[in-house]
């Protein structure tokens, strides 16, 4: 599913990113750990195609066989739109839309008919307990419920590639387990690539491999 190799990235004269290299399969939980400033976040950008490697050093970059580097922005951005789903530890939803409307929001700019990205969208928030919570705003909406509207959101273009970072950070300890029960539940029923940036050790454990960062690299 991604295949990453030599990845580096600079900001000015600071070289995050040393040579990173990665594979990962189809279906696979990957947890990302490491102390603050050892360059998940920046790995995870780079991989979600948010953000660009260094153009200076030779590297590889491969989405489902898609070769990244040979992709212009339009095409790149259709792409992401098209194959890849987000999830961040503050939700990111749009105050002024509600629920339902939020998660369409991915599916109206690939251009799906309003009436099948609803439909969509109803049996996601269906089947992530939302059902009550379609017309409501994010404020009005508990912090596990809005995380789980920002679920439903990243799943709503059947992406098959999820990138979550620190997804439950923003959670109390219950609303964090159940998300993180829920991945496994969403990759056993829809067959979706998770990778997951997080500080949380227990989610860690439980992905079915955890790649530790230092410095820049990750370490085996």
């Amino acid at each position: 599913m991604i295949q990453a190799k030599n990845i580096h990235k600079y900001f000015g004269d600071l070289h995050v990113l040393k040579g990173v290299d990665l594979d990962i399969k189809k279906g696979e939980i990957v947890s990302i750990v490491g102390a603050s400033g050892a360059g998940k976040t920046t790995l995870l950008q780079i991989l979600g195609t948010l953000d660009k490697p260094a153009s200076n050093t030779k590297s590889d970059f491969i989405i489902n066989n898609t070769n990244i580097s040979l992709l212009n922005d339009k095409f790149l951005a259709k792409f992401r739109n098209e194959h890849l789903g987000f999830i961040f530890q503050f939700h990111q939803l749009l105050p002024e839309f509600t629920a339902l409307e939020n998660v369409c929001i991915p599916a109206y700019i690939k251009k799906t008919k309003k009436s099948d990205a609803e439909k969509r969208a109803m049996e996601l928030l269906d089947f992530l307990g939302l059902k009550d919570r379609y017309h409501h705003k994010p404020n009005e909406l508990s912090g596990g419920e809005q995380q789980r509207v920002a679920v439903a959101r990243a799943l709503i273009n059947n992406p098959e590639l999820i990138f979550a970072d620190e997804p439950s950070g923003n959670l109390d300890s219950e609303s964090a387990e159940n998300l993180h029960q829920l991945f496994f539940k969403l990759r056993d029923e829809f067959g979706q690539t998770f990778v997951i940036v997080t500080h949380n050790q227990e989610l860690a454990d439980m992905a079915d491999r955890k790649l530790t960062m230092v410095d820049g690299k990750i370490i085996y």
